[in-house]
C-alpha cells in the first residue's frame, strides 16, 4: 500500500463505508497492556506458544533461563555495547506483536496500547516513535499499513482491542532554525533554514515541497498540509515546563511544535494544521479499525485544541459504529488538573502517571500508609463529585511505564534495587488490577523486569532479547508463560473478568484488628508496615474482600471489617484466590463486633494476595 501524500488523497467516505469492530460496552471492564513496538517482539522467538497455544519449535531466539542473567555484560566492552544498543532501533515489528496475541490473551489482557508507529525521521534513531516525519505512513522498521491492518484483525479475533499512541502537539526534528541557540522567550519567532532532507541536512525549502525534487518519502514532512510555513510556532525550545504559553508554544526539545490554533477553550479557532491532523487520525481509524487513541503531551496542546480534536474524533467514530471510541490523555499536573482537563475537553480518561505509580509501589513495599494510595480515589471535594465511582473509568492506572516522569532523575521499574521486590511484584499487579481505575500493565512487568540503569533506555528492555535484552542479557526472549508471576496474575485477571465488583464496584480501605475488638486502619510503624492491608469492592449487594501482605517473611492474620448492612453474623466467606493455593476454597465466618459492624478473619501468605466473597 502506497502512503498518501496529502489529506486530500484520503478517501474517508469509501473507507468508512464498511462494518467496523464495535467498541466495548464499558472500558473499566478492560485490562490494558502498553508496549514499545521496537522492544516487544521480532517474531523470531522459539520455545514459546503461538496464538493457538501450540509450542513454537522454530526460530532463532531461545527462552530466558536464570543462568542467562547478565550474559551481555561480562566485560566492560560488552557492557558498553549493551548499553549503547538501548539507544538504537532494536527490531520489534508489527508482525512480531501480531504473533503474540495469544500470549496477551492468556495473560488476561483485553486491550493493547501500542507505542507510536508512524514514520520517523530517517536520520535519528527515534525507536520510541515520538519523532514523526510522515503522519500518513507506518515506519518501515515496524512494517507496513497492511501489517497494521492484520495486527488489528488478529487482535480482534483474540478479543483484544487496539489503542494507538498518537501525537498532535509536535512533529519530529523535521526542520532546522538558522541559528544554534533558540530558547523560548515569548516573543521571538525564529527564522528557519529549511526542511531536513533524508540525511538530516536542512537544504529543502521551508514551504510546500515539489516531490519531483526528490524529498519523498524520507525528506521534509508529510502530509503536504503540514508543510505550510504557518504550521509551526517556531518559537524555540521550552526552558520552563510550567510557564503558561511557553509550554504551549515552545518546542519539545528538538521536536518541533505544531501550531494547532488560537484562543481559549470556549473561543478556540483550529489551525489548518489541526484540521489536517483530524483527517489523519480519522484515516487511521477507518483504515485499521482501531478502538482508541492515547494522546501524547495533552498539557502542551492546550484545552481548545484537545476539545476540538476529541469532538471531531468522537463524532467520526460514532458515525461508523464505534460508539465508545476511547481517548486517553497523557495529562500531567496531578488529580485536580486531570479532572479539570477531562471535564473541559471531553477526553474519556487520564493516564495516571503522576502520583498513582509511586503511592501504589510504596504501599506494596510497606513504605507508606495505605490510605495515601486509597485516598487518591476518594477525595470527593477535590473532584466535586458525590462519590469516587467516576474514577473507575476516568483514569488508567499504571505501575511501571516508559518515561516515569513521577520519579524525576532516578528511573527504574518496580523490581529494581533488591531481589526481595520480585517477591512483591505480583501484589503490585494485583492491587492495580483490583482497585479503581482501568488497569494497565507495562510490558515485561509480568516477567519481573527491573529496568535498572537510571534513565529512560533501561525502562525499555527487549522482550524478544536481541542486543538489549532484559536483565542485561542478549539473545534470549522472555515470553515465559510458566513464569510464576505471569501464571498467578492470569488467574487473578480471570477472576476480575468473572466478578463485576472487581471491575465496577465502589472501593473501601478496611480497618483491621489483631484481637477482634480494637480496629483501625493499617499504618506505618518505625518506618515500615508489615501487615495485612485489606480493601472491599462493593457492587450492588455483592462485596468482595481483598488483601495483600506487605510482610515478605511471614504470613499475617487479621480481623477485617465488612459491610454490616450486606451481611449477617454467621455468613460464610470463601477464599476465591490465594497465592498459597492450599488455602483456596477455605472458609471464614463473619462475627459481630457490635450492633452494626461485622468482621471476618483473614490470613494472607507472606508477600501474598487473597480474595474472599460470601458463599
Amino acid at each position: 500500500m502506497t502512503a498518501p501524500q496529502s489529506v486530500r488523497d484520503l478517501d474517508l467516505k469509501h473507507l468508512a463505508s464498511r462494518t467496523f469492530h464495535p467498541s466495548p460496552v464499558a472500558w473499566e471492564d478492560q485490562v490494558l497492556y502498553f508496549l514499545l513496538l521496537d522492544r516487544f517482539s521480532d517474531g523470531k522467538e522459539t520455545d514459546c506458544r503461538d496464538n493457538r497455544g501450540r509450542r513454537v519449535t522454530k526460530g532463532g531466539t531461545p527462552r530466558f533461563r536464570p543462568g542467562d542473567e547478565g550474559n551481555a555484560i561480562g566485560t566492560e566492552p560488552e557492557a558498553s555495547a549493551w548499553r549503547e544498543a538501548g539507544n538504537r532501533w532494536c527490531g520489534g515489528t508489527l508482525k512480531g506483536l501480531t504473533g503474540k496475541m495469544g500470549y496477551l490473551r492468556r495473560l488476561g489482557v483485553t486491550a493493547v496500547w501500542v507505542s507510536p508507529l508512524f514514520k520517523q525521521c530517517s536520520f535519528v534513531p527515534t525507536y520510541h516513535g515520538y519523532g514523526i516525519q510522515n503522519f500518513l505512513d507506518v515506519d518501515p522498521h515496524f512494517g507496513t499499513a497492511d501489517d497494521l491492518q492484520e495486527l488489528v484483525r488478529v487482535a480482534h479475533a483474540n478479543d483484544i482491542y487496539v489503542i494507538l499512541d498518537i501525537i498532535l502537539n509536535h512533529a519530529g526534528n523535521v526542520f532546522a532554525y538558522d541559528r544554534g541557540y533558540t530558547p523560548y522567550d515569548g516573543a521571538t519567532v525564529y527564522p528557519v533554514e529549511g526542511f531536513r532532507a533524508a540525511d538530516g541536512t536542512p537544504n529543502l525549502p521551508f514551504g510546500p515541497i515539489d516531490t519531483e525534487a526528490g524529498p519523498w518519502p524520507d525528506g521534509a514532512l508529510w502530509p503536504r498540509e503540514l508543510q505550510r510555513f504557518d504550521a509551526f510556532t517556531r518559537m524555540g525550545y521550552i526552558r520552563d515546563w510550567d510557564r503558561y504559553h511557553e509550554y504551549l508554544e515552545g518546542d519539545f526539545f528538538d521536536l518541533k511544535d505544531i501550531h494547532l490554533g488560537d484562543g481559549e477553550a470556549d473561543s478556540f479557532r483550529p489551525s489548518p494544521a489541526l484540521l489536517a491532523l483530524c483527517d489523519v487520525y480519522k484515516y487511521w481509524i477507518a483504515l485499521a479499525d482501531v478502538d482508541g487513541y492515547r494522546i501524547d503531551t495533552v498539557k502542551h496542546m492546550g484545552a481548545g485544541a484537545t476539545r476540538f480534536f476529541a469532538s471531531v474524533i468522537h463524532e467520526f467514530a460514532q458515525a461508523i459504529g464505534k460508539e465508545n471510541f476511547y481517548l486517553i490523555g497523557e495529562i500531567t499536573g496531578g488529580r485536580t488538573n486531570a479532572f479539570e482537563t477531562l471535564e473541559t475537553t471531553g477526553l474519556n480518561a487520564a493516564l495516571g502517571v503522576d502520583d498513582i505509580p509511586l503511592r501504589l509501589e510504596d504501599l506494596v513495599k510497606g513504605k507508606t500508609n495505605p490510605i495515601d494510595y486509597f485516598d487518591l480515589f476518594r477525595n470527593s471535594l477535590l473532584v466535586r463529585k458525590e462519590s469516587h465511582v467516576w474514577f473507575r473509568d476516568k483514569v488508567v492506572t499504571v505501575i511501571d511505564d516508559h518515561d516515569q516522569v513521577c520519579r524525576g532523575a532516578k528511573k527504574e521499574r518496580f523490581c529494581a534495587g533488591a531481589p526481595v521486590w520480585r517477591k512483591l511484584v505480583l501484589n503490585a499487579l494485583a492491587l492495580n488490577a483490583t482497585t479503581l481505575g482501568i488497569p494497565c500493565i507495562y510490558y515485561g512487568t509480568e516477567q519481573s523486569f527491573d529496568g535498572e540503569g537510571g534513565d529512560d533506555r533501561y525502562l525499555r528492555e527487549c522482550m524478544f532479547g536481541g542486543s538489549f535484552g532484559a536483565f542485561r542479557t542478549r539473545g534470549v526472549h522472555f515470553f515465559d508463560e510458566e513464569n510464576p508471576v505471569y501464571r498467578e496474575f492470569s488467574k487473578i485477571l480471570a477472576l476480575r473478568r468473572k466478578k463485576p465488583p472487581l471491575r465496577r464496584g465502589r472501593q473501601y480501605l478496611r480497618e483491621i484488628s489483631g484481637d477482634g475488638v480494637n480496629f483501625g486502619l493499617p499504618y506505618v510503624i518505625g518506618g515500615e508496615i508489615r501487615s495485612v492491608v485489606p480493601w472491599s469492592r462493593i457492587f450492588d449487594t455483592e462485596e468482595m474482600v481483598l488483601a495483600i501482605n506487605t510482610d515478605v517473611d511471614a504470613p499475617r492474620t487479621a480481623w477485617v471489617l465488612v459491610d454490616g448492612s450486606l451481611h449477617r453474623e454467621g455468613d460464610r466467606f470463601s477464599c476465591l484466590y490465594s497465592t498459597d493455593s492450599t488455602r483456596i476454597r477455605g472458609k471464614t465466618i463473619a462475627r459481630r463486633v457490635n450492633d452494626v459492624i461485622l468482621a471476618i478473619q483473614v490470613t494472607v501468605p507472606a508477600a501474598g494476595f487473597v480474595m474472599f466473597e460470601r458463599c
